[in-house]
């Protein structure tokens, strides 16, 4: 999966909506065909999704990613989301209310039909996992290596939304509620090599402060990216999940730092006030690969 810092949600059955938000910034698309789709317009969504998709992939001045989420497998609209949007320029479904492993098996045996019709190489498409049923937080390790397309996992945390009704909490600015379903879910992307783990919505679209607060704190627990309701939250999140010039230019220097005691028969040295080895280096070459994978996926 590319380095997608920021990823916006845009209901697919608004004409127009995805140039816009494809105009603001953000790293992803994530047209939408589930929960912000009514019932009567699911059709005209899959329509203007697939042609979205169409637009994009044959515009190269643009190198944004298109994401879909489709409807979920207890609904009647799986099936037809999915054979509307297979198609090349699709990277990714995210994929609701799954609950165990059989549920993406579910997706996956589709989509590898489809990608054949689409003239597409099987695994093409990747899946995220939504974390938002209490079922799915529990089996989180077993969704991450429940298919080969499984790119990453997607912890959900917003206020009222379905993870907090299965799980009973209730939300706070602080987030302290979720702070284990977010962790869990890190851990088990980190575990079984998935490098890019996303967070859910800030969903309170005027409260910059209080998105600022949270982006913060999600990177530092691990997250690589973020989903977002409104393109005023595209240029907040990518500021902070981004690796910036500072952080680049010290591993930078930690490395030439380290490599220099190391011909000096050292394999620890003190750099700037703090001990360093091998296990630092490792993490400063780490930080400097995410910020090339950043720089190729926006």
């Amino acid at each position: 999966m590319r380095s997608f810092r920021s990823l916006l949600f845009v209901p697919g059955h608004k004409p127009g909506w995805p140039d816009k938000a494809a105009a603001s910034g953000t790293d992803a698309l994530i047209l939408d065909l589930e929960d912000s789709v009514p019932e009567a317009l699911k059709q005209q969504g899959r329509v203007l999704a697939a042609e979205t998709i169409d637009r994009l992939y044959s515009d190269t001045t643009t190198n944004v990613g298109v994401i879909v989420r489709p409807n979920a497998l207890d609904t009647e609209h799986f099936g037809h989301d999915l054979e509307a949007v297979v198609r090349p320029g699709l990277e990714a479904l995210l994929l609701p209310k799954i609950a165990e492993p059989a549920d993406i098996h579910r997706f996956d045996g589709l989509l590898s039909h489809l990608e054949i019709r689409a003239g597409m190489a099987r695994g093409s498409v990747e899946v995220i996992p939504s974390l938002e049923t209490a079922a799915g937080v529990a089996n989180a390790e077993l969704l991450a290596t429940a298919s080969p397309r499984v790119a990453t996992l997607q912890s959900a945390t917003a206020r009222d939304g379905d993870i907090g009704r299965e799980v009973g909490f209730v939300w706070s600015r602080e987030g302290l509620e979720t702070l284990h379903l977010r962790s869990k879910a890190v851990l088990a992307c980190r575990a079984n090599g998935l490098e890019h783990p996303l967070c859910g919505v800030w969903q309170e679209i005027s409260d910059l402060d209080g998105l600022k607060i949270f982006s913060e704190q999600n990177r530092s627990l691990g997250f690589r990216g973020q989903l977002v309701l409104h393109p005023s939250h595209v240029a907040v999140v990518n500021d902070i999940y981004a690796v910036s010039g500072e952080e680049l230019s010290r591993a930078h220097r930690m490395i030439e730092t380290f490599e220099h005691a190391l011909t000096s028969g050292s394999a620890s040295v003190m750099f700037e006030g703090e001990h360093i080895d091998v296990a630092h280096i490792k993490t400063a070459r780490a930080l400097l690969e995410l910020g090339s994978r950043q720089e190729n996926a926006s």
